[in-house]
């Protein structure tokens, strides 16, 4: 994470403002030159922007600071284990990741503006040595995160399925691979990584940090230590019903969202494939065409340029010819 902030911020400051819009694009000039000398006039901050992307933020945002399944891993780690030691762990460890996860936001945000993506990695050049490096990183941070995540994941199935059979390693190792094999086939299913944060910001996040840290404060502590309308247990409840209702709410919106962008684009007849259409006429001629993403239709901007040379991928700059649609090749 700490390589990947320096090389967002170094971008910033070497790519300086690239345009969305860029008119470099048409005139055949280098996109670079122009965002460093400045002379983007779109380059302009929000502080607030109030569209349908939104419904992912806080979703998003209490994704990247669940740590609950790892606190116990963690804690029976410790060299001298005690809930003072533990809380210094977890302080220091949310403090960084919240100032790094800030800082990255911010300067790749301030260097693509209302430009950027959902993955952000997708937005520079795929040529960047630096870039290159910085996915590999993320790719080995990723891989080597995953048998951290795996291990209660696995352990909490084996209780839940077996609880009363001895360990075995062709079970440990089934369960593994299954986990292992539904997570790749969703990766590839799902067009974006953030509409997978979104849902399970959406439900884990709010089952572990409201939900369930609640029912189990109500149902272990008895009514003879502390009545059922006792200040603690009312806040107790106060907390988990917070937690049902950002989750309602949430899903909701996110569901309206993926119900408005698949509205708007268009149902060509045709068998799609690679973000091709292929068709089949009358007189056997197959035609390619291309047609805008959902994605495109979230920007609300389609179509429109991105700047090649920082791997923006070229889109149809507003105003200009649209490429034609359709290659025929006869027969």
């Amino acid at each position: 994470m700490l390589f990947f902030l320096i090389s967002v911020i170094y971008k910033k400051f070497q790519l300086g403002c690239v345009m969305s819009h860029n008119k470099t694009a048409l005139e055949g000039e280098d996109p670079l030159d122009l965002s460093i000398q400045g002379l983007n006039s779109s380059c302009v901050a929000q502080m607030f922007t109030v569209d349908s992307q939104m419904s992912y933020t806080v979703p998003i945002m209490a994704f990247a600071f669940v740590c609950h399944p790892e606190v116990l891993p963690i804690y029976t780690e410790l060299c001298r284990p005690s809930q003072h030691r533990m809380q210094a762990v977890a302080n220091v460890s949310i403090g960084a990741m919240f100032f790094m996860y800030g800082l990255t936001a911010t300067f790749g945000y301030l260097t693509f503006y209302s430009s950027v993506e959902a993955e952000m990695l997708h937005m520079y050049s795929q040529e960047d040595l630096l870039i290159l490096c910085v996915r590999l990183a993320v790719l080995l941070a990723v891989t080597l995160t995953v048998p951290v995540v795996l291990f209660p994941i696995r352990r909490a199935l084996q209780q839940l399925l077996f609880p009363s059979k001895a360990f075995s390693w062709p079970r440990h190792v089934a369960i593994a691979l299954i986990l292992l094999v539904l997570v790749n086939v969703l990766v590839i299913c799902v067009p974006t990584i953030r509409d997978i944060f979104g849902v399970i910001g959406s439900t884990s996040a709010p089952s572990l940090i409201f939900i369930l840290p609640s029912i189990f404060y109500l149902r272990i502590v008895p009514s003879e230590v502390q009545p059922l309308f006792s200040w603690p247990k009312i806040q107790a409840l106060c907390f988990g019903t917070l937690g049902v209702l950002f989750m309602a709410i949430s899903l909701g919106f996110m569901f309206a969202n993926w119900a408005t962008v698949r509205a708007a684009v268009p149902r060509p007849s045709c068998l799609v494939c690679g973000g091709g259409c292929l068709r089949r006429g009358t007189a056997e001629a197959a035609e390619w065409s291309t047609f805008p993403s959902p994605h495109d239709f979230e920007l609300g901007s389609w179509p429109y340029t991105q700047p090649q040379a920082h791997g923006m991928r070229g889109r149809p700059a507003l105003g200009s010819a649209l490429p034609s649609p359709v290659l025929t090749a006869s027969s």
